[in-house]
């Protein structure tokens, strides 16, 4: 069984959505296809089939299944029109940017199609009318505000998309067969009076473990100051999704196994979108048991998965916005980029006024950075190869060519082409991208100094070797090696000091004892006479050699030893006390040697007092 059918099985096993329309599964005990998401129970390895596109599939004899229908999968596979039509309606949906005329009508003119087309398109692919759809949207998100926020009902039924109260409470009563009210008092009941804010909380749930402390760590190092802002146990940010504008707040109950999300009301109207990049950006919808379970298997990695299970990828709020950091980012350390980055956000980001003084900036628009010269990026102590690197991303985002959104790129590898085609992005900028932005769990930016320094200095090409392995979930296995910079066990470099400092101590060692043998050998002399011409000497040249060398090997002599870990220091100690032990040793027995001889019938010689 190749690698590449061991990657997928792993991602079938795992249901992870991202890798949906990547490949599709047939299993040969039932002749059938699906996407890797399906519900179905997981087949046996050995009864499995992988195929890059469903008509590879179904040339091989296996026919669609009919529970996820790998018609609509979204991604790379090749789909007519009709399909692709009815991914991007369900993908406005879930963004909350669809309304039953103006959407649809926005959406007939991209593919020079009438709108009554559209709806022919969406119940054919679908199988229900395009207002079905929206009324489930609308729906699912009023229950949702009803159970868990203090928004009046009012607010809620215009928040979710109907155009009155009225129509609200009837679709209510018709789906869920009870009134709004009654759903609101029952997820009241202990709560108290419900209190006058402008802030509503909701909560998102995760698979533990969670590392809630790396993964804040990380947020916290590369803020974008004015945009975010990581304070304590929290983080907070502004958001522009659309028209609507605001900012969020998120801080983790462990208790409850879940972030819980604070939100302005202002962006009521894009929650679902909302709700969508927040379980992005904090990497919820992770499966770490299976994740950590794979990638245990490999030595190098064990002891670091075995501390930390709950390692999670960061993704990224907005992709453009990811983007313009991992620009800035480029050949400089993390400190300088973020500095670089927040004047960037400073000259380029609307202002916005939040209970924040920390919080005072949006997200630049892709349209104002595309209109900016080289010359005023460059002032901002930005070299102007990297100036034109920025107009160019924000040339293909506002063009539509490129897509830096998780939810809307299709497939990850035509996406990371695209990337490194544009001028001063190479594979490392768009594979850390394709890790973050696009949420791609197999993405491996191998040309990173820290990746290869960590996994003992390697090459990029033997670092890419090694991380075959990890497939695929190699941004997890990348987190991983990361996280070794603070493991002093797992820090291959630090070992190979230590190793060094030992060999140094061993010629020291060597080297002493030689020269404390020429010495007693000099005193035993029945000449008397000091040590042979150029004897100490050479000694001494050689030993001075010997620690030259060792200090231009690994940088360090014998006064540095106390700065390697107890064990070194300890093997030092050791052999110092083995040392001493040697010359009392000799010591001892050259005072026998030079005693005078006496038989055991003559009296001991009187020592002088």
């Amino acid at each position: 069984m190749n690698q590449e059918h061991q990657r997928f099985y792993r991602a079938l096993a795992a249901r992870d959505a991202r890798f949906d329309g990547v490949f599709f599964v047939g299993v040969t005990s039932t002749g059938i296809y699906c996407r890797p998401v399906c519900t179905a129970k997981t087949p046996k390895r050995a009864n499995t089939r992988f195929f890059r596109t469903a008509q590879e599939a179904e040339l091989a004899g296996f026919r669609p299944c009919l529970r996820c229908r790998p018609e609509l999968a979204p991604g790379s596979a090749p789909v007519d029109d009709s399909q692709r039509i009815a991914q991007l309606i369900v993908q406005r949906l879930q963004e909350g940017s669809l309304d039953e005329k103006a959407g649809l009508e926005e959406i007939a003119d991209q593919f020079e199609l009438s709108s009554r087309q559209i709806r022919r398109i969406v119940q054919k692919e679908l199988g229900v009318p395009p207002i079905q759809l929206l009324l489930t949207r609308r729906l699912l998100l009023a229950k949702q505000l009803l159970t868990e926020t203090s928004l009046p009902i009012t607010d809620i039924a215009f928040a979710s998309g109907f155009a009155s109260l009225r129509r609200f409470n009837d679709a209510f009563v018709n789906r869920y067969r009870m009134p709004p009210t009654r759903l609101r008092k029952s997820a009241t009941d202990g709560r108290g009076a419900i209190a006058e804010s402008t802030t509503s909380t909701l909560q998102l749930a995760y698979r533990p473990p969670y590392d809630w402390s790396g993964l804040i760590a990380f947020l916290a190092a590369r803020a974008l100051k004015g945009i975010e802002y990581v304070s304590g146990d929290s983080y907070a940010r502004t958001v522009r999704l659309g028209d609507a504008t605001g900012w969020i707040r998120v801080t983790h109950a462990p208790k409850k196994r879940a972030l819980m999300l604070e939100f302005t009301h202002s962006l009521t109207p894009v929650l679902p979108a909302l709700l969508a990049r927040v379980r992005g950006l904090f990497d919820l919808d992770a499966r770490p048991d299976l994740i950590s379970r794979h990638l245990a298997r490999d030595p190098r990695l064990a002891a670091a998965v075995k501390r930390n299970p709950g390692v999670r990828v960061p993704g990224a709020f907005n992709g453009f916005e990811m983007g313009l950091r991992a620009i800035l980012g480029q050949q400089i350390t993390v400190r300088a980029a973020t500095t670089i980055s927040c004047r960037f956000v400073e000259a380029f980001g609307d202002p916005i006024a939040t209970p924040f003084p920390e919080l005072n900036r949006l997200t630049p628009r892709p349209a104002r950075v595309a209109a900016a010269s080289v010359d005023s990026i460059a002032r901002l102590g930005i070299v102007a190869a990297r100036s034109r690197s920025l107009i160019a991303l924000a040339d293909a985002q506002q063009s539509e060519a490129l897509s830096l959104d998780s939810g809307t790129h299709h497939s990850p590898d035509d996406s990371i082409k695209r990337l490194a085609e544009l001028p001063g992005i190479g594979q490392w900028t768009a594979q850390y991208i394709a890790m973050r932005a696009l949420r791609w769990p197999d993405a491996f930016p191998k040309e990173d100094i820290a990746v290869r320094n960590n996994l003992g200095g390697v090459s990029a090409k033997e670092a890419e070797a090694l991380s075959q392995a990890w497939r695929p979930w190699r941004s997890y296995a990348v987190m991983h090696v990361w996280s070794l910079l603070a493991a002093g066990a797992e820090r291959p470099i630090e070992n190979q000091v230590v190793r060094d400092l030992e060999r140094a101590g061993q010629k020291e060692r060597r080297v002493d004892e030689r020269r404390m043998r020429e010495e007693v050998a000099d005193k035993d002399r029945p000449d008397g006479r000091a040590n042979r011409p150029g004897d100490a000497g050479d000694a001494g040249r050689s030993r001075s050699l010997v620690r030259g060398d060792d200090r231009h090997h690994v940088g360090l002599s014998r006064r540095h030893v106390h700065l390697a870990d107890a064990e070194a220091r300890q093997q030092h100690d050791h052999g110092q006390r083995q040392r001493r032990h040697q010359r009392d040793q000799d010591q001892h027995h050259v005072r026998r040697q030079v005693r005078p001889h006496h038989r055991p019938d003559q009296a001991e010689p009187r020592r002088q007092p």
